[in-house]
């Protein structure tokens, strides 16, 4: 009797295999879709970004903090933001993310997991906050800077499938492929490179084509006054730029500093550069500039502008 029993245990199982394996071979396409309309089926997820440590969610986070400006730019543009319950301070944008006093540079597991996140997203620098968040088992996702538009893609991909929100995420990285090169496409080419002078600080540090807004101006063919001084973000002298005679300035420190084209040409010296006399002075939103998010399309269009102007005089 127990070996007809199991007999017919082993008959029952393969039965209910052969028509599990049917049913998933007959579907229909669009049921095998589902992730986009049911989050939660895609969990647990494995998520990994270049340089830091795997982070696995058993489920779909209901409970966001994030440390990360462009991260919590990203979260609400995938459609994430119902999840994020805390933001950093230095997170302002979009305007009705939950700013907090919480840092990226300074926080501390306690502060964070007072929130009880189901899941933290920090840069890639609060490695001590991620071990002792995971003491609490809390999952911590490190995001590194971004060097180029293809980590800036990858980590947007990324954050969507750590959040159930892969297909959206897909999807603005599709729109923003497009909007940038049609920018590109449409911005007439100088017969000659226009050189430029990009200003992080008002005492004369820069970024150069190393960096990554560095690497945006480089779709448009410009020269960067900063690249002999070599690295990412050199301090330049005031007279190697008024030398290098730039044919555009960029100024990224018109929010944090008051920089604008009046005290750019009020600096001594300055009203004899090219860029001055001709009004080719472009203020630059400091955190679209200063970030690698969604927004880095108004960046490519500002950069885009200016070279359109300089070209037209």
């Amino acid at each position: 009797m127990t070996g007809f029993r199991r007999l017919a245990a082993l008959l029952l199982a393969t039965l209910a295999l052969f028509a599990g394996v049917t049913a998933c071979a007959t579907r229909p396409r669009s049921e095998t879709t589902a992730p986009a309309d049911d989050p939660a089926s895609a969990f647990p997820v494995k998520v990994e970004l270049p340089g830091q440590p795997p982070v696995t969610l058993a489920q779909q986070p209901k409970r966001i903090v994030s440390l990360s400006p462009t991260a919590t730019e990203t979260l609400y543009a995938i459609g994430a933001g119902d999840q994020v319950v805390a933001v950093d301070q230095f997170s302002n944008f979009p305007p009705q993310a939950p700013r907090t006093d919480l840092s990226g540079f300074t926080a501390d597991a306690a502060a964070v997991g007072a929130r009880t996140p189901d899941l933290v997203i920090a840069p890639d620098n609060a490695g001590q906050l991620a071990e002792g968040l995971k003491v609490v088992n809390v999952p911590t996702l490190l995001t590194p800077s971004a060097a180029t538009l293809e980590d800036a893609y990858r980590q947007i991909e990324v954050l969507g499938q750590a959040t159930g929100h892969t297909e959206q995420a897909a999807q603005l990285v599709d729109r923003m492929r497009s909007d940038i090169d049609e920018i590109v496409r449409h911005t007439p080419k100088p017969p000659q490179p226009l050189s430029f002078y990009h200003e992080v600080s008002p005492d004369y540090y820069s970024a150069t084509s190393q960096s990554f807004v560095g690497g945006v101006y480089g779709l448009f063919g410009l020269a960067n006054v900063a690249d002999p001084a070599g690295g990412k973000f050199p301090q330049l002298s005031e007279e190697h730029i008024v030398r290098a005679n730039p044919n555009l300035i960029f100024v990224a420190d018109a929010k944090c500093c008051q920089v604008n084209a009046a005290a750019v040409a009020a600096r001594p010296g300055w009203n004899t550069l090219d860029a001055v006399r001709r009004g080719h002075v472009i203020e630059l939103d400091d955190d679209i500039a200063g970030r690698w998010g969604p927004r880095v399309v108004d960046l490519v269009r500002a950069i885009g502008d200016g070279v359109a102007k300089a070209q037209r005089g």
